[in-house]
């Protein structure tokens, strides 16, 4: 466990864990392995206003911080950090952000859009959600199509579904998951993807259709609600983000 605040984002570059807090303009960081972590000297960058959400790119070797009118790119070494979108005048304000490859997605949740762009920060798509869509937190799945964590503001509750590049609804998962607007997803190589059900204090695992597997991390192994997650394939590692602080690490490959 690492207390450093309300946590509003984590990514882990290397053997570096990277957080952001609620209301903060500094990036703490911790050196970790699986026995121990050593706390590393906070990031703090002048121009940096409330951050929202980190993401890291393992291919590229950098590390992505969103603010609200802004993504900012880091490199690991931290020797570089740069103001990387918008490149123009653009409305799209960002809000959270996830890495699949060498791909950044960008949710915009003021937009309702997801808006996709390449290594070199130029824009691929823009993928417009229905109107009473307000997507929290979005990944690209391993087929092209994106899984967005959502409030549905005529529903009044949050949901999962998938889209395709044209904002089109696949599927989504059936059950309502409570009515808070904070929902965070992951996915792995296979299409399962992991939900903080922020509201009912547990971490679900659904299949590439949408489908319950089952509670991967029940209520009695979690202190607080889960937040934010970061799912590390190679080690079978899932970060958990918790709401009043902490970072709790699982490993789920035994649990799948």
């Amino acid at each position: 466990m690492c207390a450093v605040g309300d946590v509003w984002g984590v990514t882990q570059l290397h053997d570096v864990v990277y957080m952001v807090c609620q209301v903060s303009s500094r990036i703490s960081r911790f050196k970790f392995d699986a026995k121990k972590h050593q706390r590393l000297t906070d990031i703090i960058v002048e121009d940096f206003t409330e951050l929202t959400d980190i993401a890291a790119c393992e291919q590229t070797s950098h590390v992505y911080v969103a603010d609200p009118y802004n993504v900012w790119r880091m490199s690991a070494d931290v020797a570089d950090i740069e103001r990387w979108l918008p490149k123009s005048p653009d409305t799209f304000k960002p809000w959270t952000l996830s890495v699949t490859s060498t791909r950044l997605l960008v949710t915009s949740y003021l937009t309702r859009q997801l808006i996709q762009f390449d290594a070199h920060g130029d824009e691929l798509r823009r993928v417009q959600l229905q109107d009473s869509a307000y997507p929290w937190h979005a990944v690209e799945s391993s087929t092209g199509t994106f899984i967005v964590g959502l409030y549905n503001k005529q529903l009044k509750h949050s949901q999962v579904i998938e889209v395709n590049t044209g904002g089109e609804v696949m599927r989504q998962f059936g059950a309502p998951l409570g009515d808070t607007q904070d929902l965070h997803v992951a996915v792995d190589s296979h299409g399962n993807v992991f939900v903080a059900d922020c509201d009912n204090h547990h971490i679900l695992l659904l299949d590439d259709h949408l489908s319950l597997r089952r509670v991967i991390i029940d209520e009695h192994q979690l202190n607080e609600k889960p937040r934010r997650l970061c799912y590390r394939e190679q080690s079978g590692q899932l970060l958990v983000a918790l709401e009043n602080g902490g970072i709790t690490v699982f490993d789920v490959l035994r649990r799948r």
